[in-house]
């Protein structure tokens, strides 16, 4: 029986694969308990996941609103983990400029306290 190294997930994806980041469907719930199992890891509940897939096998897997990453150990997974984890970040970070924006909005609307401007009195 071959022995693969814990370390092998710090290695390159090779070249000439093909990978797919997606958002988890519930059509993945069994490939991500396998992989779940795979990963000694807990199996991830019912929350919004982004997947990464290598030539169509289910290989890593990040919880949008934060978490433990669950990876395949038996494949590279390392590119494939840092990759989930920018599109998350952007994810996030495209959600909260809107709520940026209404900060922004709502300090330049709202009257300054005391001390403010003395053309307004």
């Amino acid at each position: 029986m071959k022995h693969t190294s814990r370390n092998q997930r710090h290695r390159s994806l090779d070249p000439g694969s093909s990978f797919t980041v997606r958002a988890a469907a519930p059509a993945d719930a069994a490939a991500l308990t396998r992989l779940a199992q795979r990963d000694s890891a807990h199996p991830p509940h019912a929350v919004a996941m982004l997947v990464a897939e290598v030539d169509g096998e289910l290989r890593a897997a990040v919880p949008l609103l934060g978490g433990a990453a669950i990876a395949d150990p038996f494949h590279r997974t390392s590119e494939l983990l840092t990759i989930l984890e920018a599109r998350a970040q952007q994810l996030a970070d495209a959600a909260a400029p809107h709520t940026v924006r209404r900060r922004r909005r709502i300090a330049v609307l709202r009257p300054k306290a005391a001390g403010g401007n003395p053309a307004s009195e």
